[in-house]
């Protein structure tokens, strides 16, 4: 079967509470706290583990294995001729029981230069229950400055530098590697993103974690404080990044694509390894002579084998994919075996 309908990944025991709108969206029990995520289509463990975060299939073997067995049919030849065995691809469901800190991710340069990882970590967001996300600083921030708020967690003055915006459901949000930001409490949202679990926290007083420790990737803040963009956002470039629908900006193209759509009986979705969120009603999606029925809550990947997905019903969808291989990237370089941080 080229269509799978993915059970809940939610890693357990993240640093900052959530998961109860997961829970009711995916019709699942609500039983934890810190359960604000459910990794989609992850080939991707959490930093510093060596499996969890894995997307495991129906036959028990791990997402990262099949793709190893078979690259061709999960991602396509022309996506393999560019990048190898490499989905691309991280999909997220993300429900912020409380404010995020304000963290960055680093770009691939830094990830590849100093943690030996062949991503950094682009992501966007589109937003499905609405509230504050801050964004980009207002105003440039010499490094030194910088540290010295980490240092003494002067998080109200750190907050307070990043552009403060309110998003709506149907917004989407394009977050360059380096850029500073933090989602707001009650944000419900479906993220994509680069592979990786890269992320540098610069606060983290009334969060589940040691940020001294293990804020910083492993490195000291003194290095990773140089992967986060230190200069202004300004207006415009910060309204270019923040779409009122399902729209990423021609910056967002080296990494992946997002698409919302209502598809009617009969409708069609591309060839091609994807990953669809339902978000509403219920249908059958067909081929190769085999029907997969979806609804509202569920998660679906496509293997690229098999062609044309047509649709019986109607859905709507959060449809999420890799880039389009029409471009050749650096080669990347071998992943190394993630240590534990601290």
């Amino acid at each position: 079967m080229s269509i799978h309908v993915l059970p809940a990944n939610r890693p357990a025991q993240r640093f900052y509470r959530g998961g109860t709108r997961i829970a009711q969206f995916r019709n699942l029990p609500d039983l934890e706290q810190y359960v604000p995520e459910d990794w989609v289509a992850s080939t991707t463990t959490v930093f510093g583990d060596p499996v969890l975060g894995l997307t495991t299939l129906a036959d028990g073997t791990t997402l990262a294995e099949s793709l190893v067995r078979d690259p061709e049919r999960w991602l396509g030849a022309a996506h393999v001729a560019a990048w190898g065995v490499d989905s691309k691809l991280l999909v997220k469901l993300l429900d912020a029981g409380q404010r995020l800190p304000v963290h960055a991710h680093p770009g691939t340069p830094f990830a590849q230069e100093h943690l030996m990882r062949p991503h950094g970590k682009a992501e966007a967001w589109h937003i499905l229950a609405g509230g504050e996300v801050h964004l980009g600083l207002r105003e440039d921030v010499p490094l030194a400055d910088l540290a010295q708020l980490v240092a003494h967690q002067r998080t109200d003055e750190l907050l307070g530098l990043l552009h403060r915006r309110t998003v709506q459901p149907g917004d989407t949000v394009f977050v360059p590697p380096g850029v500073l930001h933090a989602i707001g409490q009650d944000v419900f949202l479906a993220e994509v993103q680069e592979p990786e679990d890269l992320s540098i926290l610069l606060e983290w007083e009334g969060f589940a974690i040691d940020g001294s420790r293990d804020g910083h990737l492993g490195l000291g803040f003194n290095t990773a404080l140089q992967a986060v963009d230190r200069d202004r956002l300004s207006e415009d470039r910060l309204d270019a990044l923040i779409a009122r629908d399902a729209t990423l900006p021609a910056s967002a193209d080296p990494y992946f694509r997002l698409d919302r759509r209502v598809l009617g009986d009969g409708a069609i979705l591309d060839a091609g390894f994807a990953v669809a969120i339902v978000l509403a009603g219920s249908g059958v999606l067909s081929r190769e002579g085999r029907d997969v029925p979806a609804q509202a809550g569920d998660t679906v990947l496509l293997e690229h084998a098999g062609g044309l997905v047509r649709v019986g019903g109607e859905i709507e969808i959060v449809e999420l994919r890799p880039p389009v291989p029409t471009w050749a990237p650096e080669a990347p370089q071998p992943a190394a075996q993630e240590q534990p941080i601290g």
